[in-house]
């Protein structure tokens, strides 16, 4: 079993991410995973990254405060528990509309 500690979880830089706090919670860097990894991210208020894709599908799951996901087919609003999986290929945008923090749990394919 490998635990990974809240307190101990390191940052890390993802690209055209503003206003943002990136934490590495399972896999990369933080521990030894075979198949995904899991970030966390806090979104200030107007926090967001840019529209982008992945080749590979992700998870999100908000844990506190809203949460935007852009697409080119929408977008969605998605509050606590909620969640959504994009497909691979699929650009999107995260935008913290509301004037409080939000966070976000991603998993995706390593």
């Amino acid at each position: 079993m490998q635990v990974m500690r809240y307190c101990e979880a390191k940052p890390y830089q993802a690209p055209e991410h503003y206003g943002m706090h990136c934490l590495r919670l399972q896999g990369k860097e933080a521990t030894q995973t075979d198949s995904i990894w899991i970030g966390l991210s806090h979104l200030l208020p107007g926090g967001h990254t840019s529209m982008k894709d992945a080749s590979v599908e992700k998870i999100y799951v908000v844990i506190d405060g809203e949460v935007t996901v852009e697409t080119a087919s929408g977008s969605v609003t998605l509050k606590f528990m909620d969640s959504c999986r994009l497909a691979p290929g699929e650009a999107r945008a995260l935008v913290n509309r509301t004037n409080a923090p939000a966070s976000i749990l991603l998993v995706m394919p390593q």
